[in-house]
This record gives structure tokens, C-alpha cells and sequence, in this order.
């Protein structure tokens, strides 16, 4: 196999990913958000478990972030235990509209 065939392959299979990833509607989000609501809807809202912390606003967040946010949690990438229990109980397309609702008000 030619180099220049290899390189194309490889390009193509990088992008696997990005083309698997589910296409986010808003309006499912704006349904599927119940579980969002209770902590980042209420301006200055302090959460006091694992530690006192201000709970970000994420209403207006660029999309690509909340789903990043939200993916990196269900991985276990990010620690938060609330935010992990909760992004574990999410499909990708949940995600996806959580993150298109979101990125969208």
C-alpha cells in the first residue's frame, strides 16, 4: 500500500468520530432538561456536596462545551459525583439535545 493511501485512510478514520456523533435537537433538550434545571437555573446557586462550589449558569454555553462537559463526565474524565451520576444516565443523543437546547437559549 502507497504511503499517500495510508495517510488518506488514517485521515478518514480520525473523522469516524465526529461523523458518529448524534445531531443534537433543541427542542427534545428543552423535554430532557428536568434533571438540569434544579441546579443550573438558579442564579447564584451554591452547592454544597462534595464541597461548597458555585453551580455554573449553562444556559447560553456554546453547545460543543455542554457536550464535551457532559461526555467527559460520563468517562469519568471530569470528578464531579453529582454531574457523573447524572451524565451516566445520558445517551448520546441525549447529550446532543441537551447540549443543542442549551448552546441555542
Amino acid at each position: 500500500m502507497s504511503t499517500k493511501i495510508l495517510i488518506a485512510a488514517g485521515l478518514a478514520w480520525a473523522l469516524v468520530p465526529l461523523a458518529a456523533s448524534a445531531a443534537g435537537n433543541a427542542e427534545a433538550g428543552k423535554s430532557k432538561n428536568s434533571m438540569c434545571i434544579g441546579c443550573h437555573a438558579i442564579p447564584g446557586y451554591k452547592a454544597s456536596f462534595p464541597g461548597v462550589y458555585q453551580v455554573p449558569m449553562i444556559k447560553g454555553q456554546s453547545a460543543k462545551y455542554i457536550e464535551a462537559a457532559l461526555q467527559a463526565y460520563r468517562k469519568g474524565d471530569r470528578s464531579h459525583p453529582t454531574m457523573r451520576g447524572i451524565a451516566a444516565s445520558l445517551s448520546d443523543q441525549d447529550i446532543a439535545d441537551l447540549a443543542a437546547y442549551y448552546g441555542t437559549n
